[in-house]
């Protein structure tokens, strides 16, 4: 069974102003994520996206809200659910929906797929497909940061199952040691591919793993992107400060099961429902903008309809871009150091 989401050490809204046009531009990045995945799982069922396909929604307040806290000189990695990520750092939505398809227009040119697309310019190190493998990898960007004296932050993303990789605790251990500039981003779903937490955790707080190592962290209600940012900035201070990692353990809701194949039969319709009637991201983020009459619910149906057209081209354009050449199986799978 979910569990409330907490909020410790400063995460109350109340600590979290926010101006009314960040508050619209977070509504409308959440919006983007969510409208884009659920574009992502009609073109599965459409048999246009191949291969495994990991949807993001109800966790687009995490990487909004993180991303609002960081610059555009900092590094992101993840997971495979990586879609929300690419869109909240910038990547165009229909580069990414033609990876997606396996299409030449695509960040990869079509061969990395939902799980493996990268952007040298939004500073995007991936998607990563094996469980936990991209924790060790952002803590070596991390390390070139502070090897080449640039001060840069490597939010490094992972999930309530990764935690328990026994790579991610040499991770935190080598992170410690060098006091390298890296915040581990654990987005706890709370049914890694579809066990409770509850099941698989000896330890409810995942935020305290790194506590054997003196890393630093807190817990934050993942469902609220203000709550999100702030958490966020203070661990992007810590790092740029010096003092080493930080982690967040921040508490999420998938609304759909662990990729498209999964019918998440392991929870009841009723706690799902719950979740999205009294924790959702961008409902919560609505209310904010109604309550404080910064736009009403004609302007909030504009924004949508915008959010729609967008994500609408971005399909139309990955279906139009063509298949990759064959001699792409060539490319790209040897460089000279």
């Amino acid at each position: 069974m979910a569990t409330t989401p907490k909020r410790k050490r400063g995460t109350t809204r109340a600590d979290n102003q926010a101006s009314s046009d960040d508050l619209l531009k977070y509504y409308r990045e959440m919006l983007l994520i969510r409208r884009f995945e659920e574009k992502a799982g009609q073109l599965y069922g459409m048999g246009l996206i191949g291969g495994f396909c990991h949807l993001y929604i109800g966790q687009e307040a995490v990487v909004v809200g993180m991303q609002a806290a960081a610059s555009d000189e900092d590094g992101v990695i993840t997971s495979y659910r990586d879609h929300g990520h690419m869109l909240a750092t910038g990547m165009d939505a229909a580069g990414v929906m033609a990876e997606l398809t396996g299409r030449e227009g695509g960040y990869s040119r079509g061969k990395g797929g939902s799980m493996h697309m990268f952007s040298k310019e939004k500073n995007f190190y991936g998607g990563h497909g094996i469980v936990g493998a991209q924790v060790p990898l952002g803590t070596g960007i991390a390390f070139s940061y502070k090897y080449r004296g640039e001060n840069r932050v490597c939010m490094t993303y992972l999930g309530d199952g990764a935690v328990n990789q026994g790579q991610v605790y040499e991770a935190f251990n080598m992170a410690a040691l060098w006091q390298l500039p890296v915040i581990y981003c654990i987005e706890n779903n709370q049914y890694a591919m579809g066990t409770s937490t509850q099941r698989h955790s000896s330890s409810p707080d995942l935020y305290e793993r790194g506590k054997a190592y003196g890393i630093p962290g807190e817990q934050v209600d993942g469902m609220d992107v203000l709550a999100v940012k702030a958490a966020g900035e203070r661990a992007v201070a810590h790092c740029r400060e010096g003092k080493g990692p930080y982690i967040l353990e921040l508490k999420t809701y998938r609304y759909r099961g662990h990729s498209m194949s999964d019918p998440a039969k392991y929870r009841t319709k009723d706690e799902l429902d719950k979740m999205r009637k009294e924790h959702d991201p961008i409902d919560m983020v609505k209310k904010l903008l109604i309550d404080g009459n910064i736009v009403d619910e004609a302007g909030l149906k504009d924004i949508d309809k915008e959010v729609k057209a967008e994500v609408a081209k971005a399909a139309e354009f990955a279906q139009n871009s063509p298949e990759p050449d064959v001699s792409e199986l060539f490319t790209d799978i040897l460089i000279d150091a």
